[in-house]
């Protein structure tokens, strides 16, 4: 800055020296101000976040599946999927199911405990080629499952039990 005539402003050497740590202040806010503007929002120090509880919980971090070395057991896990062949376990051939094969047209099969009706429709459907009206099923007190397989009006029971082979 300079006058008129070229010369530096006459209070620039002329002001008191007691007054220096003034501009320094100055100068040093002026410096800050401009590094707070151009400052990136790492070193910008942020708003504090108001905490309305007083207990503290982690925050969740990313959890990955595992990814083992190798198989901690040495075989898969036996009877994990139900088939046909694993849903029928056996033709029951009591005295009482031959009369529910003569009286009511329905075949007994004991069954797993996992299997639904409509899998068991399904597998005497499928293994044996024989139309299912309705299935009924009950947990025996020694823990298998009973299944009344009672069959279509168009197909007899006695014969269908023959096909199978426990007649």
């Amino acid at each position: 800055m300079s006058t008129k005539t070229g010369k530096n402003p006459p209070f620039k050497d002329s002001f008191h020296p007691s007054l220096s740590f003034v501009v320094a202040a100055v100068a040093k806010a002026q410096a800050a101000s401009k590094a707070a503007v151009t400052s990136d929002s790492k070193t910008a120090r942020s708003a504090r976040r108001l905490r309305s509880s007083a207990s503290f919980h982690l925050p969740k971090t990313l959890k990955l599946p595992r990814q083992p070395k190798y198989a901690r057991t040495a075989i898969a896990r036996r009877g994990a999927k139900l088939d046909h062949q694993a849903i029928l376990r056996q033709p029951l051939n009591t005295e009482s199911a031959m009369r529910q094969i003569e009286n009511h047209n329905t075949l007994v099969f004991l069954c797993d405990v996992r299997a639904n009706k409509f899998q068991i429709k399904a597998a005497v459907k499928a293994l044996y080629e024989i139309d299912v009206a309705q299935v009924n099923t009950l947990i025996r007190p020694d823990g298998l499952k009973k299944a009344f397989v009672r069959l279509s009006p168009n197909v007899d029971a006695l014969e269908a039990a023959g096909k199978i082979g426990f007649i």
